[in-house]
């Protein structure tokens, strides 16, 4: 079924708001800002945006358009810029994690070296205290006293 130059002009005065509500940021929730939900939301068979179909150029408009407020910076999806947000949360908290496992190895090590150290200061210390439990082989030094120096 043909459609006339009025019914084509409305539609694309439909498609162009709709385009613009789209860059604007007035996404549906069950959508994306892409040529399906442009499609839904302006009431025209998506495969009218293709080829030589009536609305192609349109298609065209809206792609170049959205490519323009990305290299702009601008995110007309919300939900792009969430999901580009959140890749970026993600990136901050692999580091990290990586940074927080290389600590508790270094720490794990150097508790590892402080127990054999403290076990064998340990051993030090009770092999001194049998010697010195043993009078035999040890003699204490006479203590001086001021008086005898004089």
């Amino acid at each position: 079924m043909r459609i006339t130059a009025e019914q084509r002009a409305h539609n694309e005065h439909r498609i162009r708001t709709t385009i613009n509500q789209l860059l604007g940021g007035d996404v549906p929730a069950d959508g994306a800002c892409d040529i399906k939900t442009l499609a839904r939301q302006s009431g025209v068979d998506r495969t009218a945006f293709y080829g030589t179909r009536p609305y192609a150029h349109l298609r065209v408009e809206f792609e170049s358009r959205l490519q323009q407020a990305a290299q702009a910076g601008e995110v007309p999806d919300p939900r792009d810029a969430h999901i580009a947000r959140l890749k970026g949360d993600l990136a901050a908290l692999t580091d990290r994690l990586a940074l927080s496992k290389q600590n508790i190895a270094e720490l794990t090590d150097f508790k590892s070296l402080a127990l054999s150290r403290l076990g064998a200061q340990h051993d030090e210390i009770t092999q001194l205290r049998a010697v010195l439990a043993d009078p035999g082989n040890i003699r204490r030094r006479p203590v001086r006293t001021a008086i005898a120096e004089l």
